[in-house]
């Protein structure tokens, strides 16, 4: 009896000893850390991304119909059910006033619209324009255009930066003398699915990180080269803006991959450009006061406030986003962006993508009528979209890519800069949002053969008509462009410079 006693206490001081090694071990503290990380199904960061993609759309004075494009599938020209074409394509002929500064008449520029049926989804669809050089130059580079958001359709830079034509107020079409067609053959791509006019009818086929984002655009094209095999031999380049700087980076590299794996057809991959970008938000967050107190935008003290009570748990929350992801990255979303809230309550309405200009209440921007031109049943029977409505702005992708927001994209750039492909940081001075010195900051810290010589190289001025727009650093593949009276729009903002940055950086002259 006193044996089955003591062996009853020594079973029960084992189990004691060996709880108390499970409580304090390291896993038991991975797992607490991981639980404080991740929101409950009753927490505020579930609304959190929804609240900031709604501020994003009320910013542009947007009024999206529905929270994601499902698409009709019966009223659409690509009619490309299972065993039809992948990419169908129709002549884009809009009614345009004036004269464009091309070489051809209005008849025989090359413009078109198309969606291409993507591959390894449910029943997903991207919709894309193409405008042909309106210069007729064979040898003008393919050059394609991501919007950010995430979200948000590629219209907003076709009619409001560097497509070949801007919206009058009275819904008018009227020639861009600035267009980018001026200098090659542009593409723009309604992504990631759900975005736009591009569709799908099953949520399946939302992306929520970037391998999914990056094979649908890889795969959309092998489908177009394959409709388009003339431009094969062509160089091709990648360009976007905002949170592009996401997309690009990872599109760049599965071209990049693609092409070393001899996956399908060869595409000439020769540089990627990135606008006023989110790239490496663990560098780039933490860059908000500074950049704020530069531009006497808030005081030393709020600074030294900003520093010591908001970076610190920014820095740690992103940290362990890149080494947990998941529901880590949605909490260090809304720790990092208390740092963009902090300068905000301070100044007011400023514009956070122009701080040279003031907001009216949410209203940064007034960009409706994109929305009421795509509404107009004459440019979507132009544009082929039947019946699916336009989604300007998609809350549920930019719901679904909230895990994605924190994550940081720089990581793969170095081995496309070691292979010789060319990187082009550009940013206008007076963005907040993603501001010059963000990103300046990541490209200055990222770690490949040429940083020693990139941080040691000579600033030198951009040139354009004889005045400076911009000021520019450049080693190897590498570069950063400083773009003077810009915000967040460069395209918008400075036309001319834009264009001819382009067009130098794809000759090889900039």
């Amino acid at each position: 009896m006193a044996k089955t006693s003591l062996s009853h206490v020594f079973l029960s001081y084992c189990l004691l000893l060996l709880l108390l090694l499970l409580l304090f071990s390291p896993l038991s503290s991975a797992i607490r850390n991981h639980d404080m990380a991740k929101p409950s199904k009753s927490s505020p960061l579930q609304s959190f991304s929804k609240t900031q993609a709604q501020k994003l759309i009320k910013s542009f004075n947007l009024s999206p119909k529905h929270d994601i494009n499902n698409g009709d599938v019966r009223h659409v020209m690509d009619e490309s059910s299972a065993g039809g074409p992948m990419m169908v394509e129709k002549p884009l002929r809009l009614p345009v006033l004036g004269k464009h500064a091309g070489n051809n008449s209005i008849q025989d520029l090359g413009h078109h619209a198309g969606y291409y049926r993507l591959p390894n989804t449910v029943d997903a669809r991207m919709f894309y324009f193409f405008f042909e050089s309106r210069n007729s130059n064979a040898d003008d580079p393919v050059v394609i255009w991501l919007t950010g958001g995430p979200g948000c359709g590629s219209e907003l830079a076709l009619f409001y930066e560097n497509g070949p034509f801007h919206i009058a107020n009275n819904l008018s079409l009227l020639w861009n003398e600035f267009g980018w067609d001026q200098a090659s053959n542009l593409i723009y791509v309604d992504q990631p699915t759900g975005t736009g006019f591009s569709y799908s009818s099953s949520a399946k086929d939302t992306r929520h990180d970037e391998n999914g984002v990056s094979n649908d655009l890889y795969n959309f094209l092998q489908g177009f080269f394959k409709l388009h095999p003339q431009y094969g031999n062509n160089d091709f380049y990648i360009t976007g803006e905002s949170y592009a700087g996401h997309y690009i980076p990872a599109f760049a590299s599965r071209v990049h991959q693609g092409n070393k794996a001899k996956e399908g057809i060869f595409i000439n991959l020769k540089g990627f450009a990135i606008g006023n970008g989110l790239t490496d938000p663990i560098i780039q967050y933490p860059a908000y006061p500074d950049f704020a107190l530069d531009m006497n935008l808030i005081q030393q003290s709020d600074y030294d406030n900003i520093e010591s009570e908001l970076v610190p748990p920014c820095t740690q929350a992103a940290s362990r986003c890149g080494a947990n992801g998941g529901d880590s990255c949605t909490y260090a979303h809304e720790v990092c962006n208390s740092i963009f809230s902090r300068i905000l309550s301070i100044t007011g309405h400023i514009n956070y993508y122009d701080i040279r200009k003031q907001c009216v209440g949410q209203l940064c921007y007034d960009f409706s009528n994109m929305e009421n031109l795509l509404d107009e049943q004459s440019v979507r029977d132009a544009l082929g979209v039947g019946d699916i409505e336009y989604v300007s702005c998609s809350t549920t992708v930019y719901e679904a890519m909230v895990t994605d927001l924190m994550r940081n994209l720089e990581v793969g750039i170095p081995a496309l800069l070691e292979d010789g492909i060319k990187m082009l940081a550009y940013a206008g001075e007076y963005d907040l949002i993603c501001n010059w010195l963000g990103n300046s900051k990541w490209v200055h810290a990222m770690a490949w053969s040429g940083q020693k010589d990139f941080t040691a190289a000579s600033n030198v001025s951009f040139v354009v008509d004889g005045a400076e727009k911009g000021v520019m650093k450049s080693y190897g593949p590498l570069t950063f462009l400083k773009v003077h009276d810009a915000g967040h729009l460069v395209p918008m903002d400075q036309p001319k410079a834009a264009l001819e940055m382009l067009r130098r950086w794809t000759q090889g002259t900039l």
